[in-house]
């Protein structure tokens, strides 16, 4: 049994979008714990965006809440499914929010793990790939080691963050169905926000395709929106101050940790993470922490920043150096993102401040922009690291990583006393 951490509760992280712009949620009372609301900063489809509190991507949290989270879903699916099938399931996780949310499931489920990825790899065919509905960057690709991860005859389970109309549910289930039919696939995400003609389209779909789609959520409800939220939302961002600015002093010191990783053990689920690999990192998780801990030695407020779809590994770094450090350090953990929104440095709000950097993986798209969110402390002293301890693979590890005035490394010397940045490997798939 995971033991989930006690954390207090604050005030809704939504109630500054609500008074402005009249959303609100509706459904079951868990709902204003789980997430918040938050304005997109340049998405002509859809002005609000959802802000998870325990996803641990752009809202700092503490790691063991936000492993918990997905592990209980994945014991959920376990027992929907029965041993039988259960031991069959394969579980495949959506980028770049839910790739360790799908790897928590697996984790509760005791499955193999597939992530998507924006992210081709030279040399590695494609499996497939589907659209997500509502993104500003929809391409999403599958790229397994092995070509026939997901080719077997058990239950197939899709993990998101959240299930807003299902739409990239059911393209990736008629893509993957055209390929490989299978008679069961599990859908699980923190909260379930469809309307019924959401339901509905999703329901008549499986059974169009001749198969059965259960779905499994921490929280049932849904989102009003005004009729008039988008040009409304765009009016309140034209006009928004973007929050960009950093304190003042002295930059902290950039110290690089030496990690002894395991040979041949992937950096995350963009090519397949097997039961083996598991249990190789679960293995391996104490000495990596002892090995980061004397680098923060003295510091009390430790943030650990993933970055964009790796998000497992230092997830689960971050819990290991909770235990090792104790109860005295708080550590929280969050990532990098694609997703631009707005930043608003208010309690009612979710974002409250953002660093915007160069791109510094060489992304395939040639997108150019990324984001960190609370990482800056803003207005409210009480919210600053004292420590960040940056989580990147080898391809991001760039001069656009170190260099330059808004590189994000500059960026995290400016609100914090000491960054710690760790590279993994970049595992390289074996090809024929």
């Amino acid at each position: 049994m995971i033991a989930v951490p006690h954390v207090e509760p604050a005030p809704w992280t939504g109630r500054w979008v609500t008074d402005r712009l009249g959303l609100g949620l509706t459904g079951s009372p868990a709902l204003p714990g789980l997430i918040g609301l938050a304005l997109r900063a340049n998405n002509p489809r859809r002005a609000h965006l959802l802000v998870s509190q325990v996803l641990g991507k752009h809202v700092p949290q503490h790691p063991t809440t936000v492993h918990a989270a997905g592990v209980e879903l994945g014991r959920r699916v376990r027992e929907l499914l029965g041993e039988e099938e259960a031991g069959r399931a394969v579980v495949l996780g959506y980028a770049e929010t839910a790739t360790a949310l799908g790897h928590s499931v697996a984790d509760g489920l005791g499955a193999p793990y597939l992530h998507s990825t924006r992210r081709p790899v030279e040399g590695v065919t494609p499996l497939g790939g589907f659209e997500e509905e509502h993104s500003h960057a929809t391409s999403h690709l599958l790229l397994p080691e092995d070509p026939h991860f997901l080719a077997g005859d058990g239950p197939l389970v899709l993990v998101d963050d959240e299930f807003s109309t299902g739409r990239t549910v059911l393209n990736t289930i008629r893509a993957l169905h055209a390929d490989h039919p299978r008679p069961r696939y599990v859908v699980v995400a923190l909260v379930d926000l469809r309307t019924e003609a959401d339901r509905a389209a999703l329901a008549a779909a499986a059974a169009e395709l001749g198969t059965r789609v259960d779905l499994v959520a921490t929280a049932v409800g849904g989102v009003e929106l005004p009729a008039d939220l988008l040009p409304r939302a765009q009016a309140l961002i034209a006009t928004a101050d973007p929050g960009d600015s950093l304190p003042d002093g002295p930059p902290a010191p950039v110290v690089r940790a030496r990690l002894d990783w395991p040979e041949g053990l992937p950096e995350g689920g963009r090519h397949g993470f097997t039961r083996e690999h598991r249990r190789s990192l679960e293995t391996a998780l104490p000495e990596l922490a002892a090995e980061l801990a004397p680098l923060l030695d003295g510091h009390r407020r430790i943030l650990v920043l993933g970055f964009e779809e790796l998000m497992y590994v230092p997830l689960r770094l971050a819990g290991q150096l909770a235990v090792h450090l104790g109860a005295e350090t708080r550590i929280r953990f969050s990532t990098t993102t694609r997703s631009p929104v707005l930043p608003v440095d208010d309690p009612g709000y979710p974002i409250r401040t953002r660093l915007a950097f160069p791109a510094h993986d060489d992304p395939a798209d040639r997108s150019t922009e990324r984001y960190a969110y609370n990482v800056a402390p803003g207005s409210d002293p009480d919210r600053r690291f004292d420590a960040i301890v940056l989580v990147v693979d080898e391809q991001a590890d760039t001069p656009t990583l170190h260099q330059g005035e808004r590189a994000l490394l500059q960026q995290l010397r400016r609100v914090t006393d000491q960054v710690v940045l760790a590279v993994l490997p970049s595992y390289r798939p074996r090809t024929p």
